[in-house]
């Protein structure tokens, strides 16, 4: 746990890099995302920041919460934003994402933790957490101009995207093939990242980073060098979702 929380404290260090340096006036920008500014995204980590940290310390009170949050309303049942400014926003963010590594930091990496889906580990639970802060925050890079420097975090989110091939088809109503993949990924720092069994006909081959934004949704597969070999990798990578929700298509990016 202390592991996956480092990697998270530093994703949330670069993100908060990004918007200690900019404008009011980017705070109400539009991002990439439809409908959401870069004020509305961090209110959005926010308030899944909030919801996260009462899952963990009281799985009771979430549950509760969560029924009344789904009678009506969205995440903003969890923390109120109205009417604050971009820096005041930032704070509050760099307040709730803290009580919610702390959290993390005081169970162990398999208790069952409730969410709004499935039930998951505490690990694969501060896992989750990366892979949206590292995605959102390529979202507000790519509005402010700034740069979103690869790292070698970024084999949570890899990871996070082969574990939800499956979803991939199911949050769209297609029949999952089965069947093996070979995934080999080239890592920020060189070393080379596998998956799936090594004579499996099927393989994905590439950049890591260009996988992550892939699987997030953050890239269409065609606009990177990623290389599929066969229908299996070629279908999965077409429709890869590694986020819960209603299925989705990236924009052209």
């Amino acid at each position: 746990m202390d592991a996956i929380c480092d990697d998270l404290q530093a994703e949330h260090a670069a993100l908060d890099a990004v918007l200690s340096d900019i404008s009011e006036e980017m705070w109400t920008t539009a991002t990439p995302a439809e409908g959401w500014d870069v004020k509305d995204t961090i209110v959005h980590l926010v308030q899944a920041d909030v919801a996260a940290r009462l899952a963990v310390d009281d799985p009771d009170g979430f549950v509760e919460a969560k029924a009344k949050m789904m009678s009506g309303g969205g995440l903003e049942f969890f923390a109120s934003t109205d009417g604050r400014s971009g820096s005041e926003i930032l704070a509050l963010w760099r307040d709730e994402r803290s009580k919610m590594l702390t959290a993390f930091r005081s169970r162990g990496p398999k208790e069952r933790i409730p969410w709004f889906g499935p039930d998951m580990s505490t690990l694969s639970f501060a896992t989750a957490r990366l892979m949206e802060t590292w995605s959102h925050g390529q979202d507000i890079a790519d509005t402010v101009g700034a740069p979103w420097p690869a790292t070698d975090r970024l084999r949570h989110v890899c990871h996070i995207g082969v574990t939800t091939r499956g979803w991939s088809y199911m949050v769209r109503g297609k029949e999952y093939p089965g069947g093996d993949v070979h995934l080999a990924l080239s890592a920020p720092s060189g070393e080379v990242w596998t998956w799936g069994p090594e004579d499996a006909a099927d393989r994905i081959t590439g950049s890591a980073e260009e996988f992550a934004l892939v699987a997030t949704q953050r890239r269409q597969s065609s606009s990177t060098s990623l290389v599929a070999q066969g229908d299996l990798a070629s279908e999965w990578l077409s429709i890869a979702q590694a986020f819960a929700g209603e299925p989705t298509l990236p924009a052209g990016r």
